[in-house]
């Protein structure tokens, strides 16, 4: 794969991340809520949603922090780089909530204030998904080359 190419793909990566958790969060699970006919009904099926999205959010984060690894000649390295903390904060935040949050408001244990936080860490997560996509997705800076037709851009 030329460099090029190879430098596109964390910001690949990272559009499926804020891309899956924006449709799950912001479209399907409000969509269980107001078609299904019941809550409980809707409320299970978005738990088994938002656990197939934590293994989604791992996947691209380990697959960004795997991009992040300085190689030779791989000038895209230090972009994932600038973005490794948001990665890293996104992908505890996925963890915490399916491991922490996630079997207490199954057990509906205090209900309210564990859907909040699990909603809170949700919220952190888009957050950090975009501004990871933001990081990658922005101009080179000044004194960068930019990648020419000469390149496969």
């Amino acid at each position: 794969m030329n460099p090029a190419a190879a430098a596109r793909w964390p910001g690949l990566v990272a559009a499926l991340w804020w891309g899956s958790l924006s449709t799950i969060g912001l479209l399907v699970v409000p969509l269980l809520f107001r078609y299904l006919p019941s809550p409980a009904m809707a409320g299970a099926t978005a738990a088994r949603l938002f656990a197939a999205q934590t293994w989604v959010s791992v996947g691209c984060c380990f697959l960004l922090l795997m991009s992040s690894r300085p190689k030779e000649g791989v000038a895209h390295a230090s972009r994932v780089q600038a973005a490794i903390v948001f990665i890293a904060l996104g992908l505890l935040l996925a963890l915490l909530a399916e491991f922490g949050v996630a079997p207490r408001i199954v057990a509906r244990e205090n209900l309210r204030l564990w859907h909040g936080v699990g909603s809170a860490m949700y919220l952190g997560q888009w957050l950090c998904a975009t501004l990871v996509l933001w990081r990658l997705l922005a101009p080179p800076r000044e004194g960068s080359a930019p990648a020419g037709p000469e390149q496969g851009a």
